[in-house]
């Protein structure tokens, strides 16, 4: 029987008081390494694509967007800005003349108090020589360590050219970055008339030299299927085929509305509702394909959970984009231990900054211990206690091994 020399609770022990099931629940949920099972940040073998910093950080294209709304600038002088430039803006904007209660403004707020740094600068000043003293590898080691995350999976496109030439230089990957292979390229850019046994080499090719956990397309709110399209005609004769092969699930992330606002850039993206039944039909038709899902419109996730009652092949995960807000994962990961108990992963970060990690996993940590809190108080209510020793079953099984399980 173990004890925990905190608490003194042992790992078998039912938790029929309800404070000691909230202690319980947090001091695990608190202390349980996540795999993060999308992002899109890389190991420094990838050179430009690892982004951090404090310069990065409050360049985020959330960030970017919201300043816009504050900072009397026009878009095009933003853009005539360099990065450093753009960063004191952003700090000036929505740090020091108005006080930093968004989502991703408190972000870095969480990131800049983990390292001790002040949070009401009235400049960058010492972030910035903080973050230039650090040597990258053991920073990306705190980082690690400070966000709880074993591993990553990072977003890996065979098709955009700076990165085809740092795979094809036999990089050493740092094993706690895991690579998947995105498909926007193939699927949403056209590739009409393409020939689709050339496209299956590619994609044979790119498998082997990444060895990717999954196969991954963004697709808009307006995707159906089956559509008479080149998209359907891909998806059927290459990646579907492709993924069954090589035993490799295929990952649906629907909702997307590219570039609502051109002048905006990587921030001028938008969402809408999607169609989950054109979800239905992909797991009906290709029963013996793994699909991993999420939605980027609140309205759809109970569509989605309904569908993964019905579909085994089907992993909800994440709440992605603009659901990444508290009042929003609370909801969600409520409705979905309802619906589908233990088996769904909660969240994952979507982290293009490293030291995103750190906020985005804090503050969802929170939602879902007061929302996995909940639903064991209501099982207590309804007769039944659990242990630490369930909880912490429970919680490692939704911070990696429902994904590790899934992607074999």
């Amino acid at each position: 029987m173990v004890t925990s020399t905190e608490n003194h609770i042992t790992s078998t022990e039912l938790l029929r008081d309800a404070e000691e099931l909230r202690a319980q629940v947090q001091l695990i949920v608190n202390s349980t390494y996540v795999t993060d099972v999308h992002t899109h940040i890389f190991p420094p073998a990838f050179q430009h694509l690892c982004l951090s910093g404090i310069d990065e950080l409050l360049t985020y294209h959330y960030l970017v967007a919201e300043t816009s709304r504050s900072a009397n600038i026009a878009y095009e002088r933003f853009w005539r800005m360099s990065k450093t430039e753009q960063a004191d803006l952003v700090w000036q904007t929505l740090f020091v003349e108005n006080s930093p209660v968004s989502e991703a403004a408190r972000g870095v707020i969480s990131v800049l108090d983990a390292f001790g740094l002040d949070t009401r600068a009235p400049d960058l000043t010492e972030a910035r020589a903080f973050f230039n003293s650090r040597t990258l590898r053991e920073h990306i080691d705190q980082v690690f360590d400070l966000a709880l995350v074993s591993d990553v999976v990072m977003t890996n496109d065979p098709l955009d050219k700076a990165e085809v030439q740092i795979w094809k230089d036999d990089i050493d990957l740092d094993r706690r970055f895991r690579s998947s292979l995105r498909l926007d390229s193939l699927l949403n850019d056209g590739q009409r008339g393409a020939d689709v046994l050339s496209l299956r080499r590619f994609l044979d090719e790119w498998i082997q030299r990444m060895d990717p956990v999954y196969l991954a397309v963004s697709l808009p709110a307006e995707f159906q299927f089956p559509s008479d399209d080149t998209r359907d005609r891909l998806l059927r004769e290459v990646v579907l085929p492709a993924a069954k092969d090589h035993g490799l699930p295929l990952t649906l992330m629907i909702g997307v509305r590219r570039q609502v606002n051109l002048k905006l850039r990587d921030a001028g993206d938008g969402m809408g509702r999607a169609d989950v039944s054109a979800l239905e039909r992909l797991c009906a038709e290709f029963h013996d394909v793994k699909f991993l899902a999420t939605f980027l419109s609140r309205e759809n996730q109970h569509e989605l959970c309904v569908a993964a009652r019905k579909f085994k092949n089907l992993m909800p995960f994440g709440c992605w984009w603009f659901l990444n807000n508290p009042s929003i994962v609370s909801e969600i990961t409520r409705e979905r231990f309802e619906l589908l108990g233990p088996s769904f992963i909660p969240q994952h970060s979507d982290a293009r900054v490293l030291e995103q990690l750190i906020y985005k996993w804090r503050h969802a940590r929170k939602e879902i211990a007061d929302a996995l809190y909940d639903s064991y108080a209501r099982l207590l209510d309804s007769g039944r206690a659990v242990t630490s020793e369930e909880i912490s079953r429970d919680v490692r099984r939704m911070f990696s091994g429902n994904f590790n399980d899934w992607v074999g």
